[in-house]
């Protein structure tokens, strides 16, 4: 499967399924300071990603007014 990385931008091939956790594990990314998107839509830890799906890794964004 093909995994846009945002912030830094770089795509990463990825080769058999896998749950959101574990890819997030195997990329060594914070699990707590990610976004997974699979296909358009925002996906849970615990979703089994499959190859041919289309994923992109945000980083989690907050801010307010001060």
């Amino acid at each position: 499967m093909k995994v846009l990385l945002r912030n830094p931008r770089r795509e990463v091939e990825m080769q058999g399924a896998r749950t959101v956790n574990r890819l997030l594990d195997d990329l060594e990314l914070n699990r707590e300071a990610h976004l997974v998107i699979r296909n358009g839509t925002l996906v849970p830890g615990d979703a089994r990603l499959e190859d041919g799906d289309a994923i992109e890794v945000r980083p989690v964004i907050s801010g307010g007014a001060t």
